[in-house]
Order: C-alpha cells, then structure tokens, then sequence
C-alpha cells in the first residue's frame, strides 16, 4: 500500500470535502425541483384552496445559508473552516509542555549529570524530538570547545526552533485576517446583485428579487467574522503559551548547562 505524505493527504481530504459539499448541492437543488413539480402536478381538489398572492416556499436554516452563498463563497469559507480546525490541531500538538519542556527530560538529564553520566546525558537528549532536547543536544555537542561556544549554539537551535513555531502559529492570524476579507467581498457582491436587480427593472421590484442579493451580503459578512473571531481569540492564546514555553526552555537549558562553565577554560 503507497504511503502518502501529510501534505497530500491533506489536499485529497480537501478535495472529497469540496466534491461532497458541490454534491450535496446539486442534490438540494434536485430535490426542491421535484418537490415544486409534484406540487404543481396535484388536482386542483387535492392541492387545496389557493393561497393569497404567491406562495413562499420554506427553507431550513442551513439551506438558507447554503442558497444564500452560493457554490463560489461555500467553497471559500469550508476551505478556510477546515485550514482553521487543521492548523488549530497541528499548533495544539506543537505548543504543548510535553513538545517544548518535558519535565521527565529534565529531571532524567538533571539525575544523569549528578551521577556524572555523560554519555549517557548526551544520548538522552539526541533521542528526544523536543524543542529543550534539541537545544541541549546543541550545547553538549559543542561544550568540549568551550561553554560559550555551547551558549551560542544553544541560542542559535532555540532561536530557529522558536521561529519555526511562530510561522506555523502565524497561519492561523493569516486566516483571522483572510475571513473578514472574502466575507466583505462577498457584502460587496451582493450589494452589486441587488442594485443590479433594481436597475433592470422597470417597475420597483420585488423583495423576493431583492432578497438573494442582500441575503448574500449578510450571510457572507456573518460567516466571515465566525471564522475571525475565533481565529484571532486562538492565535492570542497559543502565542502566550509559545512564549512562556520558550522562557522555560531557556532558564532551564543554562540552569542544566551551568555546571559546564569550567569547560575550556585554561589556567595561567
């Protein structure tokens, strides 16, 4: 059986959620016809009493907001939904004590260096994925040059680590500021639908005629900022995290190192 990579599984995930919503409209659209032409197929004595002017067709919520989109702003808005729950799970994963300063990695290196073991230290460290271990592999591999020498090779792997971290958190703020956007463009569409409507008519159209375009400027406009607010609110918080995690890393990595400072250092 192939193996996939991550990024390729995420596309083809995309892809059959888009297919299925695109689906799931046109069964819609199918159904509603045939539910107007068995309506209109009725005797007149089985379809009852006439109703007064015409007669308004109901909805369900989600259908009135999936009519009220359209296919182009659907598409739009689970594309960023699902990059939204996709990136929220990734950083939720990543930014974790346990990812950036595993208290048994401290205390298992601590015990290690207190009984002078260390090799077995250095092995430790090299095996774990964590952001602290990555930056005390770097000072143990340069620490026979010199403990400053291991400092500035500490600094530099928590540095690169840090950014990296950042610019994964970083698409989540992307997608708080996108939202609003392709929401204010779709306020804007349907505004332009609307005057559309008015300007074509000879007579003063009807507010059924009305009602796609204004509907269409609302609803892409409140989905829009549903998707911001929450965005904007879990960058804010994760970003605290981050920091937090990255001072630990660095008071707990010089604490570790300290007992190295005589490395190097050559006596008059």
């Amino acid at each position: 059986m192939p193996t996939w990579s991550p990024q390729l599984r995420c596309l083809v995930g995309i892809a059959g959620l888009l297919f299925a919503a695109l689906a799931l409209q046109e069964s819609g659209r199918t159904f509603w016809a045939t539910a107007a032409s068995a309506q209109e197929a009725l005797p007149a004595e089985e379809a009852g009493p006439a109703p007064l002017g015409e007669p308004v067709q109901k909805q369900s919520l989600l259908e009135f907001y999936f009519n009220a989109l359209g296919w182009r702003y659907t598409i739009a808005f689970f594309f960023l939904s699902f990059c939204l729950v996709a990136l929220v799970v990734m950083n939720f994963l990543s930014i974790r004590r346990q990812s950036i300063v595993p208290p048994d990695l401290t205390a298992h290196f601590d015990g290690l260096l207190n009984e002078k073991r260390w090799n077995e230290a250095y092995e430790l460290v090299k095996r774990d994925e964590s952001f602290l271990g990555k930056v005390l592999t770097a000072g143990l591999e340069k620490v026979t040059v010199g403990y400053p020498q291991a400092i500035e090779a500490m600094q530099e792997v928590g540095e690169d680590e840090a950014m990296q971290l950042e610019h994964k958190l970083n698409y989540i703020a992307l997608i708080g500021t996108i939202s609003p956007m392709v929401g204010l463009l779709g306020t804007v569409d349907g505004m332009v639908q609307a005057f559309r409507v008015i300007a074509e008519s000879n007579t003063t159209p009807k507010p059924s005629k009305l009602a796609d375009g204004i509907s269409m400027a609302l609803i892409t406009t409140l989905i829009g900022l549903l998707l911001a607010i929450p965005a904007i609110a879990i960058f804010g918080i994760f970003r605290n995290m981050l920091s937090r995690f990255v001072l630990e890393v660095g008071i707990h990595s010089e604490r570790l190192m300290s007992r190295f400072q005589n490395v190097g250092v050559k006596k008059a």
